[in-house]
């Protein structure tokens, strides 16, 4: 079958080598390019494939239907419109058009959120890796006007150290890492929050959110465990998520609290809610965990991308 040329910039990254394996084994799509500046002319084994990365400038973006930019922030932006000039569909995985950036708005490629607008878009701003597992968390919530007024939801989440990037870091290493676990962007200081509560304002959510990540001595995956205070009891919690995400192929509502190894490698987002004893309020504790590099980056970009494309949604994705 004819299949449709797909390009990446940035695709030495994490998340650019894990859509480089997406596409190779994508039964529709076919790598036109992957471009990456600092590993320009070396060769990657990814999917089953060999990719040889060949340098931003070097790249002939009217080559591809579709262009995943998977570069740094703040350098990701000035490439969209490039690739929309050359005709390009673009899915940016960067946090440069996301909610809360301040950029010219874009649909918001939180799928199961904005899917029609997805749909008949020509550029997505994939969200982030924290916010996807968040937001989706408590969208059923957001939605149904059951967060209290004024109310503080409180997260704390942490991911391996894949979310952090491919750029070496002496506080990445091995050494560094194993057998700790430690905050950072302590404060409510971290860069997607803006993200999050651009959603829950659009949604009309009053409510303030406090965000700690944490960094896991793992290479991938998301769990985030998340305090809600009801703005009115709730008698059974689950159907809440249930019925909300009724025939979503890729959020799994579940009784038990979710791991890390439910999810890792997979395109999905696994939820649980339970309603917290011995508070004089009503009040929830959520727990989501996803893969930060397939849910939380490259497989919802490939999501979107199959949305963009007239595919099928579900696509070249491991559920």
């Amino acid at each position: 079958m004819h299949k449709i040329p797909i390009g990446i910039l940035g695709a030495s990254g994490y998340a650019g080598r894990e859509l480089c394996a997406l596409v190779a084994r994508h039964p529709a799509l076919d790598l036109a390019f992957a471009s990456a500046n600092e590993r320009r002319g070396e060769r990657a084994v990814l999917g089953g494939r060999e990719v040889t990365f060949v340098a931003p400038d070097d790249v002939t973006l009217d080559r591809a239907a579709l262009v995943f930019s998977a570069l740094p922030h703040g350098t990701s932006a000035r490439w969209v419109p490039l690739a929309r000039g050359a005709g390009a569909k673009v899915v940016d995985l960067s946090a440069d058009l996301r909610p809360g950036s301040g950029a010219e708005p874009v649909p918001y490629g939180l799928t199961e959120f904005a899917r029609n607008d997805v749909r008949g878009a020509a550029v997505v701003a994939n969200p982030g890796c924290y916010p996807t597992a968040i937001l989706l968390a408590l969208l059923p919530l957001f939605t149904r006007q059951l967060v209290a007024p004024g109310g503080t939801i409180a997260v704390t989440a942490a991911s391996g150290v894949t979310g952090a990037g491919f750029t070496p870091r002496a506080d990445l290493m091995f050494a560094e890492v194993t057998e700790d676990f430690r905050p950072y962007a302590v404060g409510n200081s971290h860069r997607h929050l803006a993200e999050m509560t651009a959603v829950m304002r659009a949604l009309a959510c009053d409510a303030d959110l406090i965000f700690t990540p944490h960094l896991l001595p793992v290479a991938r995956g998301i769990l985030a465990t998340i305090t809600v205070p009801l703005a009115e009891p709730v008698a059974d919690v689950l159907a809440i998520w249930r019925e909300h995400y009724a025939g979503e192929p890729f959020v799994e509502i579940t009784e038990h609290a979710p791991s890390l190894r439910d999810v890792v490698r997979r395109n999905v987002v696994r939820i649980t809610a339970h309603l917290a004893a011995g508070v004089r309020r009503p009040t929830l504790t959520v727990i989501a965990a996803l893969d930060n590099l397939v849910k939380g980056a490259a497989g919802q970009a490939v999501q979107n991308a199959n949305l963009l494309l007239g595919l099928e949604e579900t696509a070249g994705l491991p559920a």
